[in-house]
């Protein structure tokens, strides 16, 4: 049981002034596992004049010392990696061998990278009788989500501290007790007083705080689309930057000349990693109609491998829902793809055999989808697979484009050429060919209503300078 009974605010941990507790739930047991408490828009007003406070000093500290924490923190993580693992997990419902990799592994190198990057970064330039300048931007407020709940805050608190900026973080509240592990690092490696705060609580109260608070010169959010629409709703008013990393609802087109058998097999855990609950999910599948029973056949005996169950059994592919509200949003959505006439070839309605508590649903596969139904078209945020046939190259575009969102994506061909031409031609932000694996070191962000800026790599640094012209 993990109590935490204080907030982090100028370096130092103190009491929040709002009133009672959030629990967190382990979502395969149920059982509350922790709390932490509940801040409020006071608290706020700590956190940002600490930050504001720090900004100067911190803004021009050298990049040596800034290096020197980015892989401290890295160095931390991997010291304290089963800790975590075993805390997101618990928090979450993600599988243990995940967590070990993309829990902790993801934001230890990522934080290192930024370090990495800061030894060869350009902070000037000349463009004919101008000195354009790169500066942080200042203070940054951070909204992050349960998901991938370390792995988002370190993609925002690592290019933040590289460019020089100070920040007040909101975890979620579903999974916070890992940003509060992060806080006790960065208070043990000793960053300067005011660099990070954190405030815990409601998104209500603290996230649109957060946002509309004039002395917050950036807010940078991953979460549902509609709670990115309120930040920049809030944040509008004092005109500040708002990068959103929202929902997804992305394709995974399997062209004729593929390796079908490969590419059906690995499309399951192109869906299904961290249980589903993953933005950049490749949750609806495209195939030729000729390959349609040939893909489902593949599929079908690859569920009958899938196994689903205690998290912390490193046999388990797939966990419960982060919690009973995310339980019954997935149920409601699987037995929306039963009563519009898709075909079901693995999973279903109801608990998977053999639980009877948790938050679990049954990894769940539709075939003969069509692009009217409400699977087709809604982010669904759990192991849910839709399959939907089409005739030609320009059908399967057509189809992975009718989307509102556009965050992720993946091709398959025997064709490196037509595979990359395809990949090219889809409105997203992102697109793996044949399986091509994750670039910590790429950019990564959506198109329309799957949000605006990008995080990791360069471009994620980018996000969080000005950029200033003098002219000689």
């Amino acid at each position: 049981m993990q109590a935490r009974d204080s907030i982090y605010i100028d370096g130092k941990w103190v009491e929040a002034s709002g009133d009672g507790v959030i629990e967190v739930v382990n979502p395969a047991t149920e059982q509350c596992i922790g709390s932490v408490p509940v801040g409020s828009a006071a608290d706020v007003e700590s956190a940002v004049a600490a930050a504001r406070a720090a900004f100067p000093a911190w803004s021009n500290s050298s990049i040596e010392e800034r290096i020197e924490v980015l892989n401290a923190i890295s160095a931390a993580i991997k010291e304290r990696g089963e800790e975590i693992a075993q805390l997101i997990t618990a928090e979450v419902g993600t599988p243990i061998n995940y967590s070990r990799m993309a829990m902790v592994g993801t934001p230890r190198v990522v934080s290192r990278s930024y370090a990495k990057m800061l030894e060869s970064f350009e902070w000037e330039s000349e463009v004919r009788n101008s000195l354009v300048v790169k500066e942080p931007i200042g203070v940054v407020a951070m909204i992050t989500p349960w998901n991938f709940p370390l792995h988002q805050i370190i993609g925002k608190v690592a290019p933040a501290l590289a460019a020089g900026c100070t920040m007040v973080l909101k975890p979620s509240k579903e999974a916070p007790l890992n940003a509060f592990l992060l806080a006790d690092i960065i208070d043990e490696i000793g960053v300067p007083a005011g660099v990070f705060n954190l405030v815990s609580g409601h998104g209500r109260e603290i996230g649109e705080t957060l946002a509309a608070h004039p002395e917050v010169d950036m807010v940078s959010f991953t979460g549902s689309t509609g709670a990115g629409v309120s930040v920049s709703q809030a944040a509008a008013p004092t005109v500040k930057r708002v990068t959103l990393e929202l929902g997804g609802k992305s394709a995974n087109i399997i062209l004729d000349d593929a390796d079908i058998a490969k590419a059906a097999k690995l499309a399951v855990y192109a869906c299904f990693n961290n249980s589903g609950q993953e933005c950049s999910s490749l949750s609806r599948l495209l195939v030729p109609a000729a390959a349609r029973d040939e893909v489902v056949e593949v599929i079908t005996a690859t569920m009958e491998r899938y196994s689903v169950g205690d998290p912390t059994d490193e046999s388990m592919r797939c966990g419960p829902m982060v919690s009973a509200r995310q339980q019954e949003s997935v149920a409601g959505y699987i037995s929306s793809g039963v009563s519009e006439g898709a075909t079901l070839v693995a999973g279903g309605e109801g608990m998977p055999e053999g639980l009877e508590s948790g938050f679990y649903v049954q990894p769940t596969v539709f075939a003969d989808v069509t692009s009217d139904m409400t699977i087709f078209r809604e982010e669904i945020f759990g192991p849910v697979l839709t399959i939907t046939t089409y005739e030609s190259e320009e059908e399967a575009i057509a189809l992975a484009n009718d989307s509102e969102y556009g965050l992720s994506g993946g091709v398959w061909s025997g064709d490196d050429a037509r595979a990359l031409r395809v990949a090219r031609a889809l409105r997203t932000g992102q697109v793996s060919i044949n399986g091509g694996a994750f670039n910590i070191s790429a950019p990564f962000g959506g198109y329309k209503l799957s949000g605006n800026g990008r995080e990791l790599g360069v471009h994620g640094l980018e996000e969080f300078l000005e950029i200033k012209a003098i002219q000689r």
